[in-house]
């Protein structure tokens, strides 16, 4: 009687953990699946971001085209594969799995964005492009609203290189607009990011956030003050560079 009761206990116990063990496979298999989906949007975002920087005064609309269609392909490519795996899902489970993804991609949009039309893409407007890669009985996988911020403080350091690219090549009124979108990113998060939890990667951002705007005030400023002899200076270490003095920025 004994054993009869300790067999029927273990196969009780048994089936539910082996529910578990399947549960925790699939999911693993699945998160898998993710991170290799988030690196191909990483890598190919990044290549649209430097073709936004092939950018000049004479080719700006050619361009800026070519970084649309390649932006699209991102989209339909990959993130719709990011999405078929996750919508329907508690994607929330998985966010550091795809996180990096989802900011660089963020990161090339807005890129995109400010450099054909001169203003933010917002996030609403990001996640409707989104709703026609989803199966529409299942819940949509959407950027949230932290990863939006935090590919919004990456999107400074870009927006520096082509600051000072720009003035490279005269453009100072356009660097001097750069300057001022990138300022207002920078407030605009700092009334942000004290109400938010405590986010280590947003605090970092936010400091190099900061070198960012730095360098390119310091930039417009000098070049508007004392004219085109401190253009050759752009990038140098010389002693008389006015960017002497402020943080090399890696992103």
């Amino acid at each position: 009687m004994a054993t009869s009761t300790a067999t029927a206990t273990e196969s009780a116990m048994k089936e539910p953990f082996t529910n578990y063990v399947e549960y925790l496979n699939n999911l693993n298999d699945k998160r898998e699946r993710v991170v290799k989906a988030s690196r191909d949007i990483t890598m190919n975002s990044k290549k649209v971001i430097f073709q936004v920087h092939r950018m000049s005064k004479y080719n700006k609309v050619e361009v800026l085209e070519k970084a649309e269609k390649d932006l699209a392909a991102v989209t339909n490519q990959y993130v719709s594969r990011l999405v078929k795996e996750l919508q329907g899902t508690d994607f929330w489970k998985l966010r550091r799995a795809y996180s990096p993804g989802i900011q660089e991609y963020v990161e090339a949009a807005t890129f995109c964005s400010f450099c054909k039309n001169g203003t933010l893409l917002k996030l609403d407007e990001m996640n409707d492009t989104l709703l026609p890669l989803s199966d529409t009985s299942l819940q949509p996988l959407q950027i949230n609203i932290l990863d939006y911020l935090l590919g919004l403080a990456d999107l400074t350091g870009e927006l520096m290189r082509l600051a000072i690219g720009r003035i490279s090549d005269g453009e100072l009124e356009f660097a001097e607009k750069i300057c001022s979108f990138a300022r207002d990113i920078y407030r605009e998060l700092t009334l942000v990011v004290p109400h938010m939890d405590d986010n280590s990667d947003m605090k970092s951002k936010m400091d190099v956030m900061l070198q960012s705007v730095m360098k390119i005030e310091n930039a417009c400023f000098s070049v508007r003050v004392r004219g085109s002899e401190y253009i050759p200076l752009l990038g140098s270490n010389d002693s008389s560079s006015f960017l002497v003095g402020v943080q090399d920025i890696e992103l």
